[in-house]
């Protein structure tokens, strides 16, 4: 494993670990700031969608467009670029939506805990589910990050605001079912774990046929899975825990921030 790689890996680590820091921060505060939750969600949905139009999907469209044409490199970038969102649809198909994990959790689910057995099969499955939602996650982190350190260093900082919120959704039922602390982090952390190894997975899938053209691909996919996390999970979840227009204040200031790191870095 080379440099760039072992970078790579390091920020998709970074990125899935922050479902972590939404399991501690379930125990450190007895109320949730929905306000600032909601400037969270939209700057990481303003990262995401900036950096997916912006950058991802035109420079794969660039790139392919020179190789094979306006024609045949246009639908080559179109059909990644849907294949991606049809990817992370068909995940939210197979999960049952009353145990939808991007179901945004509060500290305050904590006083109103219902019985232990439901509690628990709960943050189990949920844990699951995240598990299986950041697997393409982990994907995308580590292939922006293997080409483009700046748009790398953005995606797994959009993903990680992502993932603080996931924590909380899983260790709120799983600490009041077992009364544990310690398994609630654990089980959060888990989740957290399938980003890297989605990022290995990818790794040793495609490093024998990767070149220039395959990554464009990657990339237009890339583009497709943030863009439908962003419209599906986080812009409604931030305009949810918004008291008025703190959800698309987060998002301008995502795309803003975004903006100005691609010109400065």
């Amino acid at each position: 494993m080379n440099q760039a790689t072992g970078y790579a890996f390091l920020l998709t680590v970074l990125a899935g670990c922050a479902t972590g820091i939404g399991s501690a921060l379930a125990y450190l505060t007895h109320r949730t700031r929905k306000n600032l939750l909601s400037v969270a969600l939209g700057f990481s949905a303003g990262v995401m969608i900036y950096i997916s139009f912006m950058e991802l999907l035109g420079k794969a469209q660039a790139s392919l467009t020179a190789a094979y044409g306006k024609v045949n490199g246009g639908a080559l970038t179109i059909l990644s670029f849907l294949g991606g969102m049809m990817l992370i649809a068909a995940i939210d198909y197979l999960i049952p939506s009353y145990e939808n994990p991007h179901e945004t959790g509060l500290v305050e689910e904590m006083e109103t805990a219902d019985t232990s057995r439901r509690l628990h099969r709960l943050g189990v499955l949920t844990a699951v589910a995240i598990g299986i939602h950041n697997f393409p996650e982990g994907m995308a982190t580590f292939f922006a990050a293997l080409n483009d350190r700046t748009v790398g260093i953005s995606i797994a900082v959009a993903i990680a605001l992502h993932n603080i919120p996931e924590g909380i959704s899983i260790s709120v039922p799983i600490y009041y079912a077992t009364g544990s602390r310690r398994k609630a982090f654990y089980y959060s952390f888990l989740s957290g774990i399938s980003e890297p190894i989605g990022a290995i997975i990818g790794f040793f899938a495609f490093r024998s046929f990767l070149n220039h053209h395959l990554v464009d691909l990657v990339f237009a996919a890339v583009a497709g899975i943030m863009v439908f996390i962003s419209l599906d999970q986080l812009v409604p979840h931030a305009k949810k825990y918004s008291g008025g227009h703190e959800s698309i204040y987060g998002l301008i200031s995502g795309m803003a921030v975004m903006a100005l790191t691609l010109i400065l870095l």
